[in-house]
């Protein structure tokens, strides 16, 4: 009897645990919601702004002024849709080499613009190269510095460009997209601040090129060896880079002429090859000559692919080319044209193979380079 009792007994304090182990668990509380992060350049809503279209003052970089244009953004005017061929049309509406300059004692400066198409990247490009702005500032000395780049993740963007800047009134310069057309481009800052849009300077120098002309792939606009080089020697600059389609053509040297140059940069080596180099080369420098008879002509040779030490055909490719512009070059040289200046190729993006990004197109490192050689021949051309 004593054992039937104790075994009830543990049978029962066993079946009021269980009972208290399956008991429905208390419900947890709700996690709360992560916050989301803060937007760095987003505009806050109670922020007065006061904003300037920038095509009350006009852009630097921006040839052909007074010329009835598509859009103002375009880098030929109207008249060459049908004159130039449809690429180079198409790829004329990018708004590379185009910037706005202005003062301000502004700390925060904002930016409002629309790109005209919604690609904003490319596969071996950022979208802050292809669709940015890129802000730069005079320091103390009067050296250009870089200050903040837009990210884009929209056609639209409406952001504050830069803020938390020091106090003082100093100049600045907005370079455009490089592989994007702009539909508008607003400059802010906070209301009640001096803003100053500066007229662009006058003699440029005028760079006809490729797709490295164009900027690729820098990875902002201000990276690409036509704007270093701008601001190294503190001159406007237009960029005439057409991707795939520098082509040393008349009906582009045709608006080459119309433009009062500092200098022309004939880089157009890498969409040719010897045989179109021969057949191009004297009759465009000859077209610009006649025009601008007193104006510095430099002609650039291909930059070597960086894939090319292992590459026979490429290294071959390189070589014809090469040898066909230095054959141009010593032929108008002999036909009595001054004012020519020959840029080797051979090391424009170092001897490393890092200076590129695709084995092609330039990385910054490889615009950097190409700038550092190409500055002693443009200090000549400009009588610095």
């Amino acid at each position: 009897m004593k054992t039937t009792a104790l075994l009830v007994a543990l049978l029962c304090a066993s079946s009021a645990g269980f009972a208290q182990q399956t008991k429905p668990a208390a419900k947890a509380p709700a996690a709360k919601a992560a916050p989301r992060p803060v937007d760095r350049f987003a505009i806050p809503t109670d922020e007065k702004v006061s904003w300037h279209d920038v095509r009350e003052t006009d852009l630097e970089g921006r040839a052909f002024p007074d010329a009835v244009r598509k859009s103002y953004f375009d880098r030929l005017p109207a008249e060459a849709d049908g004159k130039v061929t449809p690429a180079v049309w198409s790829l004329s509406r990018d708004s590379v080499g185009q910037m706005f300059r202005f003062r301000t004692d502004a700390t925060t400066i904002y930016a409002h613009y629309k790109v005209t198409k919604a690609q904003l990247a490319m596969p071996h490009m950022p979208a802050t190269g292809v669709s940015g702005l890129d802000l730069y500032a005079r320091d103390r000395d009067g050296k250009w510095r870089w200050v903040q780049v837009a990210r884009p993740g929209a056609q639209e963007m409406k952001i504050r460009l830069a803020d938390g800047l020091d106090a003082g009134e100093r100049e600045y310069a907005i370079y455009l997209p490089l592989f994007n057309g702009v539909e508008f481009l607003h400059v802010g800052v906070p209301e009640g601040k001096k803003f100053v849009g500066l007229k662009p300077r006058a003699k440029p120098v005028v760079f006809y090129g490729t797709s490295i002309t164009h900027g690729a792939c820098a990875s902002r606009p201000g990276m690409v060896h036509t704007a270093i080089l701008g601001r190294r020697f503190d001159v406007p600059v237009v960029n005439l880079g057409f991707s795939g389609n520098g082509r040393m053509d008349q009906a582009v040297g045709e608006f080459l002429t119309r433009i009062d140059a500092a200098a022309y940069v004939i880089d157009c080596l890498p969409n040719m090859n010897a045989a179109a180099v021969t057949e191009k080369c004297v009759p465009l420098v000859k077209q610009l000559r006649a025009a601008r008879p007193g104006t510095p002509i430099i002609l650039v040779e291909d930059r070597r692919n960086t894939d090319a030490w292992l590459k026979a055909s490429l290294r071959k490719h390189h070589d014809d080319n090469h040898a066909a512009l230095k054959a141009a070059y010593e032929q108008l040289v002999k036909e009595g044209v001054k004012g020519l200046s020959y840029v080797p190729g051979d090391h424009l993006y170092g001897d490393d193979s890092d200076g590129a990004t695709d084995g092609s197109h330039a990385s910054d490192l490889g615009f950097h380079r190409q700038a550092d050689i190409f500055e002693p021949f443009l200090k000549a051309a400009l009588g610095r």
